[in-house]
C-alpha cells in the first residue's frame, strides 16, 4: 500500500472508437466479484505515452507488436513489455481475450491478470527498493 504513491498507472486502448466509454459490462461484474472496482472510461494510446510511461504493457501479442511498429526507430523498445512476461506459469504466451469467450473466460483473464499483477508488483518493488 505504500507503494501507490510511487506509481502512476494508467490504461489505454489503440482504437479510439471506444473513446470515453466505460469498460465492457461483463468484465466490470466478474471483477467486481473478486473485489476490483473497474470504475474508468476507455482512452485511446497516444505516442506521447511512451514518453510520459516507465513501461508500457501489452495484454496480447498484436498489441505488443502494434506497439512495436509505432515506435518506428525503436527509441522506446526498452519500455515495451507483454504482461504476460510477469506470469508465473507458462500456459499462455498472452492474455487471451475474454469478450470472443463464455463468462469462464473472464474468469481464466483475471486469474491470469491475478497472477500476472504479482509478478509485476514483484519487479516494480526492487526497482524501486
Amino acid at each position: 500500500e505504500k507503494l501507490i504513491s510511487e506509481f502512476i498507472i494508467d490504461s489505454a486502448g489503440l482504437l479510439d472508437y471506444h473513446e470515453g466509454e466505460k469498460y465492457d459490462s461483463r468484465m466490470i461484474a466478474h471483477a467486481a466479484k473478486r473485489g476490483f472496482n473497474l470504475a474508468g472510461t476507455s482512452r485511446p494510446f497516444i505516442y506521447q505515452d511512451f514518453e510520459a510511461f516507465d513501461m508500457i504493457i501489452a495484454l496480447d501479442n498484436e498489441i505488443f507488436h502494434t506497439l512495436k511498429s509505432m515506435d518506428k526507430k525503436k527509441k522506446f523498445d526498452y519500455k515495451l513489455f507483454k504482461m504476460i512476461d510477469f506470469y508465473s506459469k507458462k500456459d499462455y504466451d498472452e492474455v487471451p481475450d475474454p469478450y470472443y469467450l463464455d463468462s469462464e473466460g473472464f474468469e481464466i483473464v483475471l486469474d491470469i491478470l491475478e497472477d500476472s499483477c504479482k509478478g509485476l508488483l514483484n519487479k516494480l518493488k526492487k526497482d524501486v527498493i
